[in-house]
């Protein structure tokens, strides 16, 4: 046999001992971040979901998604393990610089920044104040004015 014949199957034998390394790289990463869940931690699922993890046992994590509300997954199926800063942005919109600002004073009438009562956000001073136009409350609360408890879809 000559060179020429045995150069593509070296070649292709290659390749393929270089893509399993990688894949066996990969499912290392993975398993070490998983590893890394602890409770109180921010996780983001593999469908996109982002939770507080509660308690972590062997093959599974219960996963709190919002006040209250837990909810098991196996481990596999946790994509990444976020950072605090990282899960405190994306889910709560904050950024890491107005956490420093938030502790600070929220400057008054001569400032541009105005802090809302209900709150404590601090949000740019709108124009719209002055002209006498009202802000709609898009909050969900038990005692919003002008619902009533039937239900308006039936007819």
């Amino acid at each position: 046999m000559s060179i020429v014949t045995l150069l593509p199957l070296v070649l292709i034998v290659g390749v393929m001992f270089m893509m399993t390394r990688s894949a066996k790289n990969k499912q290392r990463q993975a398993s070490e971040m998983r590893s890394q869940m602890e409770p109180g931690t921010g996780v983001r699922t593999i469908g996109g979901m982002y939770a507080v993890v509660k308690e972590v046992n062997d093959e599974t994590v219960l996963l709190e998604l919002t006040d209250g509300v837990h909810a098991h997954f196996a481990k596999n199926a946790i994509g990444a393990v976020l950072a605090e800063e990282e899960f405190n942005r994306i889910v709560h919109g904050i950024e890491p610089e107005e956490i420093e600002t938030e502790s600070d004073g929220i400057e008054g009438e001569d400032g541009d920044v105005t802090a809302d009562a209900a709150t404590g956000d601090a949000a740019p001073k709108d124009d719209a104040d002055d002209s006498g136009e009202q802000r709609i409350d898009l909050s969900k609360t038990e005692d919003a004015p002008g619902q009533d408890d039937s239900d308006s879809t039936s007819k």
